[in-house]
């Protein structure tokens, strides 16, 4: 799905959970009680994103080269620095309510980056957190740290949008149009660069959804 797409969506469903909690909102508005909000999982088109608080020296591309090479950029008001998505990435966008949730935003972001920590467990990858940084690390405490899955998100009265970009097929060139996540000296992987083999994307996605589904604890309706 193109970005823009995506992104209005998000807003869409974003706005309506933060309707529903006003005193005000009409039967109609308010959602309902056992209802949390919506995860959406989408591939997008190559797109390059750059976080409110980003650093615009960390993008290393040019208007002409972003068109040579297909794809789009979009300054958001997510947290983070600039990432790419692409196909073969897994983009989650859970808009929630955490109060409903009865969870903190580092918590959630927490049970975010761990249920893709688990995720890679069940094939065999050992990954991990670096302090002062979010998201999923491969031998996060070495010289070739590497990161695997990207988390950004943003939240207005405990509603959360945007979310995490995990890497199972992607094409990892992208990435070097950009200082990754704003650092310089951390690489990034993929899934299939790890394993040396292509994965089924689907069943990633399935275990993916399970790990949220136990951790949030909620029921997850198609």
């Amino acid at each position: 799905m193109a970005y823009r797409e995506c992104w209005d969506k998000q807003l869409a469903l974003f706005d309506a959970i933060l309707r529903s909690k006003r005193s005000d909102a009409t039967a109609e508005e308010r959602l309902a009680e056992s209802m949390a909000g919506w995860l959406l999982f989408v591939e997008h088109n190559p797109v390059y994103t750059l976080g409110k608080s980003g650093k615009t020296e960390n993008i290393l591309f040019t208007e002409a080269m972003l068109e040579r090479i297909g794809a789009e950029f979009f300054h958001i008001e997510r947290g983070g620095d600039v990432t790419f998505h692409g196909p073969g990435q897994i983009v989650g966008y859970p808009i929630l309510d955490l109060e409903k949730l009865g969870i903190g935003l580092r918590e959630y972001i927490e049970v975010l980056e761990q249920s893709v920590i688990d995720c890679l467990k069940l094939w065999g990858i050992d990954a991990g957190r670096i302090a002062g940084a979010s998201g999923v690390w491969i031998e996060p405490e070495s010289v070739r740290a590497r990161k695997i899955c990207a988390i950004g998100v943003r939240s207005s009265r405990y509603v959360t949008m945007h979310g995490f970009a995990f890497n199972v097929a992607t094409d990892l060139r992208y990435f070097s149009y950009i200082n990754p996540c704003g650092f310089v000296d951390k690489g990034v992987t993929s899934l299939e660069q790890e394993l040396g083999h292509g994965v089924d994307i689907e069943q990633v996605k399935a275990e993916l959804k399970n790990q949220l589904k136990e951790k949030l604890d909620v029921k997850i309706y198609k």
